[in-house]
């Protein structure tokens, strides 16, 4: 049975799952925020800024109106980065078909939602916002996976979680196909703190991994990555733990190492990227602090979602007053407290 299906974000994750998803002969609408990104999905049947070399379906129609987009639409999908994740799902409040529940939601992007009351987590920020249909039916998509694999058609596996086991499967049905694998879950909490938090692990995996390819830094090798991938996977069980995950489990899944292991060691992950050039490129001596990297992050020219999240995983750490030496001391990186070589140092001796 198809389905009307619209997907509110035009970066390369967006669009990778709108081409899956019309790839099946779904009606497919994205949402563009750039007018220029839109034409040229209607026209040329690509997006070479956010997706380059892959041609999408015909089926796919970008629109720059996100309540056109979002109106009458069986599925909404959001793939909105974190920061600006709220005022979109704001905007939908104007829409009928939200305002009386119509549509099942999905969200695909990772990270914390800052928020008047400190950092959320992603379902919990918009059900504060959506009516009240949406509690707890809310549906959470992750996994390790890349858009510039998933749309070349690479076996990927993904988990869908909701507190509906009924959503959760639908939006499982909508995703899966020959080479895309989707398991359903009940362990909301437990693979939104995943997806989130492997995202500053990758960072710093990435600073580690220029310090040991530029002979900056003799003593660290392919065990000290191993070592760090493996201290990083606690930290996220523990915050995972400590905000309600249901499943320990979830940390041993393909959302919990799977997910880290690929954002830490694929050549595209971003944070990945992002931690390489702070060594490589010496990213951070432009800015000021991690405010000032945050306001101004959209000068690097790609959006690491891990540099958000450090800042959102200090707070939650002084919060349920957790140890995370890695967490933190990447913190202390981004806000140019610390030198990298001086931080990996002090995690090593940390950890014994």
């Amino acid at each position: 049975m198809l389905s009307t299906v619209a997907i509110l974000g035009a970066g390369a994750w967006g669009t990778t799952v709108a081409k899956v998803i019309a790839e099946k002969g779904h009606d497919v609408v994205i949402w563009c925020y750039e007018k220029e990104t839109a034409e040229e999905i209607n026209a040329r049947h690509t997006n070479e800024r956010f997706l380059p070399g892959v041609p999408l379906p015909k089926n796919i129609r970008a629109l720059c109106d996100i309540c056109e987009a979002a109106s009458g639409r069986e599925f909404l999908i959001l793939a909105v980065p974190s920061l600006f994740l709220l005022d979109t799902v704001k905007q939908l409040l104007a829409v009928s078909s939200i305002r009386e529940g119509e549509t099942t939601i999905a969200v695909i992007t990772k990270g914390f939602l800052p928020t008047a009351k400190g950092p959320r987590l992603i379902l919990d920020a918009l059900e504060d916002y959506l009516p009240g249909f949406f509690r707890k039916s809310l549906v959470y998509v992750a996994g390790p996976s890349h858009a510039e694999e998933v749309s070349r058609g690479k076996i990927t596996g993904l988990i869908a979680a909701s507190q509906s086991p009924k959503n959760s499967i639908r939006v499982r049905y909508l995703l899966k196909g020959r080479r895309l694998l989707v398991f359903a879950s009940l362990d909301v909490r437990g693979v939104q703190v995943a997806a989130a938090v492997k995202n500053v692990i990758a960072i710093a995996f990435g600073i580690m991994d220029a310090l040991k390819t530029t002979g900056t830094a003799e003593m660290f090798g392919d065990g000290t990555e191993s070592l760090l991938l493996a201290a990083g996977l606690n930290e996220i069980q523990t915050l995972g733990m400590t905000m309600g995950a249901t499943h320990p489990e979830t940390f041993t899944s393909i959302s919990g190492v799977g997910d880290l292991d690929v954002t830490c060691r694929s050549v595209f992950g971003r944070n990945r990227r992002f931690g390489r050039e702070i060594i490589e490129k010496n990213i951070l001596e432009s800015f000021r602090d991690l405010d000032d990297l945050i306001a101004r992050i959209h000068e690097i020219g790609y959006l690491p979602e891990g540099v958000a999240a450090a800042r959102h995983v200090k707070i939650l750490c002084e919060k349920y007053r957790l140890k995370m030496p890695i967490s933190i001391g990447l913190h202390q990186i981004l806000n140019k407290e610390i030198k990298p070589v001086d931080f990996l140092n002090s995690f090593l001796t940390d950890l014994s």
